[in-house]
């Protein structure tokens, strides 16, 4: 980095938001990931007025965060744009804490994120959060077109001068001589005066990672950390153990904080939770074998004929994945949390039925107590 840790990663609040709070009987605060998925006889505009109605019912019911992650190219998932979206859901909730999970940060500018958000924040104050990956969200073609660049990787290894970059923007704090020194992130800091600029806010920064390299740079920054265990379980214990022996107190956290995402689908009963979850499953064969499309139905999804490999992906992905009943739900992800020792849980359901997904998240609700819509 061009900088020390501390210096990069700006002036952060302690009590800023990063820290959850356990409602209800839950052991952790919950929290809810969105990737807007699209189903086969549905459109985008269903699949966002499903996410509108499940930002607003976990407002009501007390999770923490709603988070949209960003991908691209990919039919079955209408979150291309989570500023766009986060904006709509501003104006739909009133309560929980609206964030990325998140903004692939070499696809984009650090000064558009940080207007971005910026104009996020200036919408919702106080309860908007910024995750921040290194992935590119996509194939290598889409990353090439989004970033105008064939140099993929360069753009992954400059990541930690991005996010220095970035933290610099949205505080408003380039040292004088920097070359961005009279560049400002407007909405910011730099419409504030005085005391209420000393005071002014700004999304706290998160970095996501499924694997180690994220993880080191949060715990060197002293930055809350999520990790993708939905799609990446092997990897949760590890990261978080490096996360936790390199965390650095600092500006922002004075321990580390860890948030998992976690694959959770509840329904009224066994059978139709399997039935969903098959379909994010067959999904996911198809998008790893270079067949992205819309998330089949439960019909199609039962009656596909896997070959040997793909039952084999399948078992290991569904694994992975904590379905059933709301009280069979808890049981697996209070196990979860036990055996992570992870300070936040981030819900995700990859399924066909937009219905499905909003219904989940109530029985959800219910199952740990959360206080009522």
């Amino acid at each position: 980095m061009s900088r020390s840790g501390e210096d990069a990663q700006g002036s952060g609040h302690r009590g800023s938001g990063i820290r959850g709070e356990a409602r209800g009987s839950a052991p952790v605060p919950l929290s809810v990931l969105d990737l807007v998925n699209v189903g086969e006889g549905y459109t985008a505009s269903d699949a966002l007025a499903a996410s509108t109605r499940q930002a607003a019912l976990a407002d009501a019911r007390g999770f923490t965060r709603y988070w949209v992650a960003e991908h691209h190219s990919m039919p079955g998932v209408a979150s291309s744009s989570p500023a766009v979206i986060l904006a709509h859901l501003a104006a739909h909730t009133s309560r929980v804490r609206l964030g990325s999970g998140g903004v692939m940060l070499p696809n984009h500018a650090p000064l558009v994120i940080a207007e971005q958000f910026g104009t996020l924040e200036a919408l919702a104050p106080g309860r908007v959060d910024l995750g921040l990956g290194r992935a590119p969200g996509t194939d290598g073609a889409t990353a090439a077109a989004l970033r105008r660049t064939e140099r993929l990787r360069e753009g992954a290894e400059d990541f930690p001068q991005q996010l220095a970059e970035l933290i610099r923007f949205l505080d408003d704090d380039f040292p004088q001589g920097h070359r961005y020194a009279r560049i400002h992130a407007v909405p910011g800091p730099v419409q504030a005066q005085g005391e209420a600029r000393a005071e002014a806010h700004r999304p706290p920064v998160w970095l996501l990672g499924s694997s180690g390299f994220s993880a080191q740079l949060a715990g060197q920054l002293g930055l809350p950390f999520a990790f993708a265990h939905h799609f990446s379980a092997a990897n949760t214990l590890p990261a978080l153990d490096l996360y936790r022996e390199t965390f650095r107190p600092s500006a922002v956290l004075d321990e580390p904080y860890a948030l998992i995402g976690a694959a959770a689908l509840a329904a009224d009963d066994e059978k139709e939770a399997y039935r969903q979850v098959l379909t994010g499953a067959l999904s996911m064969v198809r998008l790893r074998t270079g067949r992205p499309g819309l998330i089949p139905t439960p019909e199609e999804a039962e009656a596909h004929p896997f070959s040997p490999v793909e039952r084999d992906f399948v078992d290991s992905w569904l694994g992975n994945v904590t379905h059933g009943t709301p009280d069979a739900v808890r049981e697996g992800l209070d196990a979860l949390v036990k055996r992570t020792g992870a300070d936040e849980l981030m819900l995700t359901a990859n399924a066909h039925t937009p219905e499905a997904r909003v219904r989940s998240l109530e029985l959800i609700a219910d199952a740990y107590a959360l206080p009522a819509a």
